[in-house]
């Protein structure tokens, strides 16, 4: 009597990260996957570093609830809005929508045919700066999540903006490349550096590039608070190819705008960054968001 034949071990066994009902075509089109169902070294990293990504993302997404429209920012090839519709959008009758906003139109070709091919229709990309997207009317006028992951120097800042206009409950940042106040900083100090001892802490170039790229942070979280958001700063670890990983997340809970404010404008003019008081603004909008 032959023994019984062996069954093939199913691709969830040979890859036990990637998680039940995920698509499989997916994860082969966005490389994370062979051809063959294989996960290599490099694949499986980059699956665990969007998987990190997610786990501060989905209790978000539970908190707005399954209509929940998401604008991803600087979207790239967007592994995070695809896998994210996968996990929490598919199938669902009232399922939420995800925009992805690129600046790289064959990117938004290739990722606007890939969901048509996917058959998730709760995708959209768009060809827009996020600038421009503030303003297009190919966005609806409130935006529930609004992600911007290593949105380079001052496009972070406006995904704020556009977050801040767009009323949104949540925001989930990955600055990147903060070289704005770092090259204002390098202006002034001249001047500046018998002003105060303090100024000794950017004196040095090496030195002015990287408190320029901290204290950028700083002020945008106090700007988040100006409008009345609770903020959560903390490190995106496994995102080892990268040294910008520093994640801040932001939830609208209507707190006091007073002290932040006010504590944006002193750091503003202690360490001589006034003429950027109209991009680290902190004038309410002209409505606030529901709790």
């Amino acid at each position: 009597m032959k023994p019984a034949k062996k069954e093939a071990p199913t691709i969830y066994q040979l890859a036990p990260e990637i998680k039940p009902g995920q698509s499989i075509e997916l994860l082969k089109e966005l490389h994370i996957l062979t051809r063959d169902g294989k996960l290599n070294q490099d694949s499986r990293r980059k699956l665990k570093q969007v998987y990190h990504l997610v786990q501060f993302i989905e209790p978000l997404l539970k908190d707005v609830g399954e209509s929940a429209t998401v604008v991803d920012h600087g979207a790239g090839k967007s592994y995070l809005g695809f896998i994210l519709y996968d996990l929490f959008f598919k199938g669902r009758e009232n399922g939420g929508h995800i925009y992805g906003i690129e600046t790289r139109e064959e990117l938004v070709q290739k990722s606007t045919e890939l969901a048509a091919r996917l058959g998730f229709p709760g995708m959209s990309f768009l060809n827009l700066s996020v600038a421009e997207s503030t303003e297009s009317d190919k966005l609806p006028a409130t935006i529930d999540v609004v992600t911007a992951l290593h949105a380079c120097n001052t496009a972070t800042d406006d995904a704020i903006d556009f977050a801040l206009k767009k009323h949104a409950k949540h925001i989930v940042l990955v600055p990147c490349c903060q070289a704005e106040v770092a090259s204002v900083l390098r202006k002034n100090k001249g001047k500046d550096l018998g002003r105060s001892a303090l100024t000794e802490i950017w004196r040095h170039p090496i030195h002015t590039r990287e408190f320029g790229s901290q204290i950028t942070n700083v002020l945008r979280c106090l700007q988040l608070e100006a409008h009345g958001y609770q903020v959560t700063v903390t490190e995106l670890v496994g995102w080892e190819h990268s040294m910008k990983n520093e994640l801040i997340v932001a939830t609208y809970k209507n707190l006091p705008r007073r002290r932040p404010a006010e504590r944006l404008q002193q750091v503003l003019a202690e360490v001589g960054l006034g003429e950027l008081s109209s991009r680290f603004y902190t004038e309410p909008t002209t409505s606030e968001p529901t709790t």
